[in-house]
């Protein structure tokens, strides 16, 4: 069983973020190049690091569920109006958390991200996911060496 924890959010939260939406949540290949074409536009154009200002700094990479549809993208914990961004609605209560380390940054979350959605979340049989979203957190430290976390939003399973 791989390693995880449950924390309780006393309070719903926002997320402020700039995504794409995923047609089709099987097509890994699509959505990787959609979500990585998306992270390249808001780097380039300067919106990531404008909105990274407005927070506290930490850049998230967020799932979600919008009108029925998957959608993933980056942004900040808070509510902010930056053009073009989306405000995200995170609920209070238990949440799994799931912990990462390694050596490069950008693949971390997408390596958490693999992880828990390739099978982990089947093995987790005393809370069950109930979304609308989750998001996952990258720090380097100045070792070189990467920590990171997935929150995804649960109930307690009643046996």
């Amino acid at each position: 069983m791989s390693n995880y924890s449950i924390k309780t959010i006393s309070e719903n939260y926002k997320m402020t973020a700039f995504g794409v939406i995923l047609e089709d949540f099987n097509d890994w290949a699509g959505n990787a190049a959609k979500t990585a074409a998306k992270k390249a536009e808001i780097t380039e154009n300067g919106k990531l690091a404008d909105l990274l200002a407005l927070a506290d700094g930490q850049e998230y990479q967020i799932n979600y569920v919008i009108d029925g549809k998957g959608w993933r993208g980056f942004g900040v914990m808070g509510e902010f109006d930056a053009e073009g961004a989306v405000v995200l609605d995170f609920l209070a209560g238990d949440y799994i958390v799931v912990p990462g380390t390694g050596a490069d940054k950008d693949s971390l979350a997408d390596e958490i991200t693999g992880k828990v959605f390739g099978g982990m979340i089947q093995e987790i049989t005393d809370y069950k996911y109930v979304g609308p979203g989750n998001s996952v957190f990258v720090t380097a430290a100045d070792d070189g060496e990467c920590y990171g976390e997935m929150w995804l939003r649960a109930t307690k399973v009643e046996n």
